[in-house]
């Protein structure tokens, strides 16, 4: 198997150890110690401010300016680099190359492939996209701008952000309610990822 493969399977391993054994620690903690659970969970409990974070993607970047101004130079450059990404899509791409580099040599090879000849396609058609929209920059920008402009289209995310501040607490509920029960569901399913990750590391 591919190196890439083995280094990408070894790290999904080790965290499925890591967090088996969190959740056996939790569950433990739910049998036999409920309420030493509730107070960790309500020290862990935090609140983010979502809208402080997100203040710096709702921001207008004035691109009109760079790209009108100067319609021939970026409409030649749009036009250069997508000959030159679909010359290599049509004659130096090769999916099977790509899925036995990453994927290795084997059964992995398969999907793998699928994989690249999806993301060939994808390229080609940007290429073929860009192609389009450098040669209209050229020809007609005012056409391009006119176009752009009705493809504009501003998206009302304020509703997304406050159901992502809303705190929740039916999972808290869930599982303080019904410690046993949860201890024991919590229990049996870290055991199975236990047993799995390590029968799968001393392979």
């Amino acid at each position: 198997m591919n190196l890439l493969a083995e280094i990408g399977l070894r790290a999904v391993e080790i965290m499925t150890l890591v967090f088996g054994m969190m959740g056996m620690t939790l569950s433990l903690l739910l049998l036999f110690a409920p309420r030493v659970a509730q107070s960790l969970g309500d020290v862990l409990n935090r609140s983010v401010d979502v809208d402080k974070k997100l203040r710096l993607l709702d921001k207008d970047i004035p691109t009109d300016n760079v790209i009108y101004g100067h319609p021939l130079l970026v409409g030649g450059c749009l036009v250069a680099g997508s000959l030159f990404a679909l010359f290599f899509f049509f004659y130096n791409f090769n999916a099977s190359v790509f899925a036995g580099l990453f994927f290795g040599s084997h059964h992995h090879a398969l999907p793998g492939e699928i994989i690249f000849q999806a993301v060939g396609w994808i390229g080609k058609l940007g290429c073929l996209f860009g192609l389009l929209t450098g040669t209209g920059l050229m020809l007609a920008p005012r056409r391009v701008r006119a176009i752009d402009q009705k493809m504009n289209t501003r998206y009302e995310t304020r509703g997304w952000i406050e159901k992502l501040q809303r705190p929740t607490h039916s999972l808290d509920a869930v599982l303080f309610r019904y410690p046993i029960l949860s201890g024991l569901l919590g229990g049996s399913i870290s055991s199975v990822l236990i047993v799995l990750s390590i029968l799968n590391l001393l392979r």
